[in-house]
């Protein structure tokens, strides 16, 4: 069971699988703070001095009443809230990463059409009468002997 393990983990695809996951967990830390850091306090600041991290609504209080400057102290004081400036900075994250992503792979889609090489045309040609392979300037099939136009 160990030897079969072994296989399984050392493969190449399970190597790489692991190596697109840790880089894409940092890649997501990079986003994160990219959005957390960079865009969104100066769409807050477009938008009215809004900090969408602190944007969130109280269901019900906790022991200490009411109304709560940030979501911290809310959440210190045992509140039940509805993160929406959270959930927003989460969907543009997602939206950056899809971003990425999807330049990413047009990129290796773009480098791989062009490294395709076309076709050489075909060096050989099918005989009508026994269905052979032969060469294409052949003038008689040399298995069944037949004429060739």
């Amino acid at each position: 069971m160990l030897k079969e393990f072994k296989e399984f983990a050392l493969r190449g695809s399970v190597i790489d699988m692991s190596v697109g996951i840790i880089i894409g967990v940092a890649f997501g830390a990079i986003v994160n703070s990219l959005v957390n850091d960079v865009l969104m306090p100066p769409i807050g600041l477009l938008l009215g001095r809004v900090d969408f991290s602190n944007l969130f609504i109280v269901l019900k209080e906790g022991a200490q009443p009411g109304p709560y400057p940030s979501l911290a102290a809310a959440k210190g004081a045992g509140a039940v809230t509805l993160n929406i400036g959270v959930f927003i900075n989460t969907i543009i994250s997602f939206l950056l990463v899809a971003l990425a992503v999807f330049l990413i792979i047009r990129q290796i889609n773009r480098l791989k059409r062009g490294a395709e090489v076309p076709q050489a045309a075909p060096a050989t040609k099918t005989c009508p009468y026994c269905f052979s392979t032969i060469h294409l300037q052949a003038t008689r099939c040399p298995y069944c002997t037949s004429n060739l136009s």
